[in-house]
């Protein structure tokens, strides 16, 4: 296996993430739609999502420790060919049932996302992990941005356009990371170490001093923000009467704020002021922004509630994931930040759902309420987080 440089393989993984998104952004967009085209009733739209999530849920810790034992190229390589499938399968899909399992294996094929953060633990140091994970998040944002943009183009020739242009991004993109991506050489000499398997190896990881609060900050934070996400059209369309082109403008700004903060200022503020206050102003900022937007007033108050919440959802993400590695032994990356990745999906699973169901149930508050003090319970938990030297690395 080819050894990489730290630069190169950044570069290359930000482009890999970056295309996967890209392919996902164009398609999440006309998904219910594309659904009802195919006999869907609105009320089982919702399985798209919350299957997707699932499989995310039980799948990421297993790319994770997967890649600790066999490579992290490797298993990249056959979750990319394995992504391209999935939007294939979404192209061809002839009745709901089959999009269906078509969604369920692309939550199987992207749990890789540990995958990528372990390469960025195994080619940085402690002291540039945090930029190293804004780079993974500023992919991700960048292609949410552009994503529906060029799916809502490709609309115009069918619903199923976006789908085979994604299942050809994601062929490109397998044929270069075959190419281009190498084994990271920390990896390689980790991986020589005794691993545990299974359950030891579960049980090993959740028992590392702060692990088991960094992976109770992801499901909180990742809850109340995604049951946010789900009822912010609501909000503005019902509250401040803006049409659904104008939402997809306030979700292009917070990905714009996301992909600036997590792409260029996450380094220089992490050396300046660590990840561990990232993390808790991230969440307080979250917080404000939650708190505050149904009592906004204005289109300009709606922005201005707005703008805490992306800049601190930029903040949080890779504060996060760069804590944990470091709490990882050197050998348990991939395990490790798998957890983490499962308790975001499970987040996923559980706050569109809650914030959908309040939301409707005449009680609109309760979504923005109720997630600020979630914010507020993961700040608490982050500021009592004891987090070691950036030298230091767990041996047990």
């Amino acid at each position: 296996m080819r050894p990489v440089r730290r630069q190169a393989s950044l570069a290359i993984l930000f482009l890999i993430v970056f295309i996967d998104l890209l392919g996902f952004g164009m398609v999440i967009p006309v998904l219910p739609l594309y659904a009802k085209t195919l006999g869907a009733q609105e009320a089982w739209v919702g399985l798209l999502s919350s299957g997707y999530s699932a499989m995310q849920f039980l799948f990421a810790p297993i790319w994770g420790r997967l890649s600790d034992r066999i490579g992290r190229r490797p298993v990249l390589l056959v979750s990319i060919a394995m992504t391209a499938v999935a939007f294939a399968m979404y192209g061809l899909a002839s009745s709901f049932a089959w999009l269906l399992v078509a969604r369920l294996f692309a939550g199987i094929a992207t749990a890789n996302i540990a995958i990528a953060q372990a390469y960025v633990a195994d080619v940085t140091t402690p002291e540039t992990r945090a930029k190293g994970m804004g780079l993974i998040g500023a992919a991700f944002g960048l292609g949410f941005v552009l994503g529906p943009a060029f799916g809502g183009l490709l609309t115009r020739w069918s619903l199923a356009a976006p789908s085979f242009a994604a299942a050809a991004l994601a062929a490109m993109n397998l044929v270069a990371a075959w190419f281009i991506l190498g084994e990271p050489a920390q990896h390689q000499a980790a991986a020589h170490g005794a691993r545990r398997r299974g359950l030891a190896a579960l049980r090993s990881e959740l028992s590392k001093p702060g692990v088991l609060a960094l992976i109770a900050i992801y499901f909180l934070s990742i809850c109340a923000f995604s049951a946010m996400e789900n009822t912010y059209a609501f909000l503005a369309t019902e509250r401040y009467g803006l049409d659904p082109q104008k939402v997809f403008y306030l979700f292009a700004y917070i990905g714009v704020i996301v992909v600036v903060v997590q792409g260029g200022l996450i380094g220089p503020l992490t050396k300046r002021f660590g990840e561990k206050r990232l993390l808790v102003a991230g969440l307080l900022f979250q917080c404000a922004g939650l708190a505050t937007l149904p009592f906004a007033v204005g289109i300009g108050g709606l922005l201005g509630a707005t703008a805490p919440l992306a800049l601190g959802s930029g903040l949080t993400s890779p504060a996060l994931s760069s804590l944990l590695s470091r709490l990882a032994r050197a050998d348990d990356q991939g395990g490790t930040l798998g957890l983490g990745q499962s308790a975001a999906a499970f987040g996923r699973i559980v706050g569109p759902e809650a914030g959908t169901w309040t939301y409707s149930n005449h009680a609109p508050l309760v979504p923005y309420v109720g997630g600020a003090v979630l914010m507020a319970a993961s700040a608490a938990i982050g500021a009592a987080l004891r987090v070691p030297p950036p030298d230091a690395r767990p041996d047990a």
